[in-house]
């Protein structure tokens, strides 16, 4: 992969079962080839391929269920492709399902060095960097409560703190500014922008057209799982708009 590609996704697909256990199980990995379709299955992507240079901010649009999330999902390592790859050259700062991995019983103090820690930062940046994690969630009154406790806004904005802190290259962003209160919006939105200039790059999937506009350059259209556009964000969002707003 060249030295200025972030991300690279090559012929990339991932199936589903249309029942309630979801993903395949272990039996039926071990069971047969799983190029071959099975009752129940579909795909949610496939033949998926584009690159993402350093530096880059991209937006992806589609309507619910075309593969934006599971996309996103797959570039975070989350989930694993059953057809092609996705190759990553740098971290991950993953803004998606934010509040995924704190613990209810842990006070709000407890959680920021748990959850800082998974995500790769040391014990001394945890400390160095508290302070502001607490100060920009406007937290400070509650770090020694339970994060169970905390409204659901109180926890967005401390997950969305802890991560937004992380020095990782590649900033993933799955609607998580579609919630919180307008201020608080405001104040994640100038956050985004001050990572972005410092030259990170940014994989953004939205259904905001105000959001993608700021923040991309380019986009990327999904219709039905396979990538229906590769081109401008104004261009990308041109063509949705005309496909289901005309």
């Amino acid at each position: 992969m060249g030295s200025d590609i972030a991300i690279r996704v090559d012929g990339l697909g991932v199936r589903f079962r249309r029942n309630r256990r979801g993903r395949r199980s272990l039996k039926d990995l071990f069971a047969g080839s799983t190029r071959r379709n099975r009752p129940g299955e579909f795909w949610a992507l496939r033949g998926v391929s584009f690159d993402v240079t350093h530096g880059e901010a991209i937006g992806v649009v589609g309507r619910n269920g075309q593969g934006k999330s599971t996309l996103l999902k797959l570039v975070a390592g989350v989930l694993l492709p059953d057809e092609g790859g996705v190759d990553v050259r740098g971290g991950v700062a993953p803004l998606i399902e934010i509040t995924g991995g704190f613990v209810g019983d842990l006070t709000v103090r407890e959680n920021v060095r748990l959850t800082a820690g998974l995500h790769g930062m040391s014990k001394a940046e945890v400390s160095r960097r508290f302070d502001d994690i607490i100060a920009f969630a406007e937290i400070a009154d509650f770090v020694d409560m339970p994060y169970k406790h905390l409204s659901n806004g109180m926890k967005v904005r401390l997950a969305f703190s802890v991560v937004s802190q992380l020095d990782e290259p590649i900033l993933l962003v799955d609607e998580v500014l579609a919630v919180g209160d307008k201020a608080f919006r405001e104040k994640c939105y100038r956050r985004i922008d001050e990572l972005l200039a410092e030259g990170r790059t940014l994989f953004f999937v939205s259904h905001n057209e105000k959001d993608l506009r700021r923040f991309c350059t380019r986009g990327l259209y999904l219709d039905k799982g396979a990538l229906r556009l590769d081109a401008s964000i104004s261009d990308v969002l041109d063509a949705y708009n005309a496909d289901y707003n005309g």
